[in-house]
């Protein structure tokens, strides 16, 4: 596995916002730090999120968000963006969705953190960025970014590496597990085989055992935000 950098190491703590005729509460405004900050099994320091049955726990701790992506958006926006721009805690170089697999863990600085699912896109994106469709682009593209979970608590600092230290012999990359979860719902072979992951999060795995057992599921609120 190449290199991967920290572009930008990100916190921030849940702001009132309006959406519409509503008033939310939402953690997805960060700002990057320059000093190393302690990474908690829940969080890092000065971090928070405001939903926590969508976000946060120990399943996702820290969101990631590949850097590689930026100029594709910068384009389809026609605007530049700063780091942090989708709500992520570590904005990465040379790590994304088609080589991240389930499982894989890393060291950086003195913490070890586990990859535990893709990143699924909610309708606070349309609220930053000013696009309705903003999470279902990011669904179509497979550019959601991901979650770690953290398996040994310690300081980071913004100019760490992350290490690879290890990837479960059954391997699954985020850009698979995203297909069976947001375009090929109905391949029930593929879902059986990725439940196979232990390392896979406790929301996915309910997700994909519920299409198992034929239980309806509505995500329609988490993608505009109306129930």
């Amino acid at each position: 596995m190449q290199q991967i950098n920290i572009c930008s190491l990100n916190v921030g703590k849940p702001q009132d916002m309006q959406y519409g005729k509503k008033e939310i509460t939402t953690g997805i405004h960060k700002k990057p730090v320059s000093d190393p900050v302690f990474l908690s099994t829940l969080n890092f320091s000065g971090d928070g999120q405001a939903d926590l049955v969508n976000h946060g726990g120990r399943d996702k701790a820290v969101c990631a968000y590949p850097f590689d992506h930026y100029p594709h958006w910068e384009k389809e926006l026609g605007k530049p963006l700063n780091a942090g721009a989708f709500g992520e805690n570590l904005t990465l170089q040379g790590l994304t969705e088609d080589v991240l697999c389930i499982g894989d863990s890393f060291q950086i600085g003195e913490a070890v953190v586990q990859v535990s699912q893709p990143r699924e896109p909610c309708f606070k994106l349309s609220l930053v960025h000013g696009r309705k469709d903003m999470p279902l682009l990011i669904q179509n593209t497979g550019y959601t970014g991901f979650y770690f979970r953290v398996l040994k608590e310690g300081v980071v600092s913004p100019s760490d590496e992350l290490v690879h230290i290890s990837r479960p012999a059954s391997a699954i990359t985020m850009t698979e597990a995203n297909r069976l979860m947001h375009h090929d719902k109905n391949d029930l072979d593929g879902i059986r085989t990725l439940l196979k992951v232990d390392e896979l999060s406790e929301d996915w795995r309910k997700t994909f055992q519920k299409r198992l057992d034929k239980i309806a599921i509505n995500a329609s609120s988490q993608l505009t935000g109306e129930k």
